[in-house]
């Protein structure tokens, strides 16, 4: 028998757009919690037309927005906002990325809510916080992944890059789910809700904990080297003798050890002092990856990999994406799952929480103010208001 959801019952209130908060509230939607999702009557969030690939649905809203309950409110209308009040008045957590003051100006300031409502958990998830000289600068993933440093080390020596998904989204949203999480465990102690201000920013720079250490401490940026790792080696892409690439990681002199001898089939190399420990490989790596490549030029990437795997090397290959689609370990343990959507049935991925006696919640991507008549109705306005309501715009 399953165990039930372990947030079966709570309700998340969510002025939500893009992908940072949306990717926070479905994953409470996962474990049970019940999203409602505020979205702009007519366009609903942005992210709904990003792209069209998905059944004429865009992939980044397919992604993170399952489960939940679409309602529409112009919260420029003094009755959206009225209902907005009631909504949060139910709510155990109310999430929201608007621009910093936003919600001010429109008659939620946070600490307000607190004293009204002191069981409820606030989360603000902002481009880079509710204070500080860049609280006003509006921020996209890219624009904060290169104000945290994150592009210059990210590419080839000739050209920085871009890491190619929304990392700074995803770690705040990560960081928002991750904290509202804990903000529930405390108010099952001691009946208090919480103020969380999360930024894209302030979560990527955590994220950046390594590279701010090398270089802090070693006087040097990290350099940019492709797929080859910055501090290690070997660890990185090889080219076999049939042209495919093998990548492969080292962590330690043993596995150097055996990775000369049982792979290579060089052993004298384990001692040779150009080659003698972690930090001199990375210097001396010029010279060290012609006799890897040379040594593979006789293999092809599956021998390679054979030889690897053998010496208990840790190695992969390079998948496409299609590739990845078709990974025999998403298929082997049931990672995928179809959910209903307004396109008709899609194919998509259990989430990785890892629980043994529950499954998380897969439900429909909602259509834009699917939800509204059934929410407003929960909430005591007849058929006749929310008619005029729609006839207005208000929703």
């Amino acid at each position: 028998m399953k165990s039930p959801l372990p947030l079966d019952g709570l309700v998340v209130v969510s002025v939500e757009q893009a992908i940072a908060a949306p990717f926070a509230s479905r994953q409470l939607a996962d474990l049970g919690a019940r999203v409602i999702k505020i979205e702009r009557p007519g366009v609903g969030d942005f992210a709904r037309a990003y792209d069209h690939t998905v059944r004429g649905l865009a992939s980044h809203f397919v992604w993170t927005n399952r489960s939940k309950e679409s309602l529409t409110l112009d919260l420029k209308q003094p009755e959206a906002i009225d209902v907005l009040r009631r909504l949060i008045a139910r709510a155990d957590v109310f999430l929201h990325n608007l621009a910093p003051g936003a919600m001010s100006r429109l008659g939620f300031e946070s600490t307000s809510l607190r004293e009204e409502y002191p069981r409820l958990v606030i989360c603000e998830i902002s481009g880079y916080g509710a204070t500080g000289p860049y609280r006003d600068k509006k921020a996209y993933d890219l624009l904060v992944q290169s104000e945290a440093g994150l592009v210059s080390i990210t590419g080839t020596a000739e050209t920085p890059s871009k890491v190619g998904i929304s990392i700074a989204d995803i770690a705040a949203g990560m960081y928002a789910f991750s904290s509202i999480l804990a903000a529930l465990v405390r108010r099952a102690t001691t009946g208090g809700g919480a103020l969380l201000d999360i930024s894209m920013f302030d979560a990527l720079a955590e994220w950046m904990g390594y590279p701010a250490y090398y270089t802090g401490y070693g006087g040097a940026p990290l350099p940019r080297t492709g797929a080859r790792h910055a501090a290690i080696a070997p660890y990185g892409p090889y080219v076999a003798g049939d042209g495919h690439v093998v990548y492969l990681g080292l962590q330690n002199e043993r596995e150097w050890s055996r990775f000369c001898g049982d792979v290579l089939e060089r052993p004298a190399l384990a001692s040779d002092p150009r080659f003698g420990s972690n930090a001199l490989r990375v210097k001396n790596h010029d010279e060290l990856a012609p006799i890897i490549v040379q040594a593979f030029a006789g293999k092809t990437a599956e021998q390679v990999v054979e030889k690897l795997d053998a010496a208990q090397i840790a190695n992969a290959r390079m998948n496409t994406v299609d590739e990845f689609l078709q990974h025999p370990q998403l298929v082997e343990r049931g990672k995928w799952q179809d959910i209903a959507s307004p396109a008709g049935p899609l194919r998509a991925l259990v989430p990785p929480f890892g629980f043994d006696d529950m499954e998380p919640k897969m439900g429909p991507i909602p259509g834009l103010g699917e939800h509204t008549d059934a929410i407003l109705g929960e909430l005591g306005y007849d058929r006749d208001t929310i008619a005029a309501w729609r006839q207005a715009g208000i929703v």
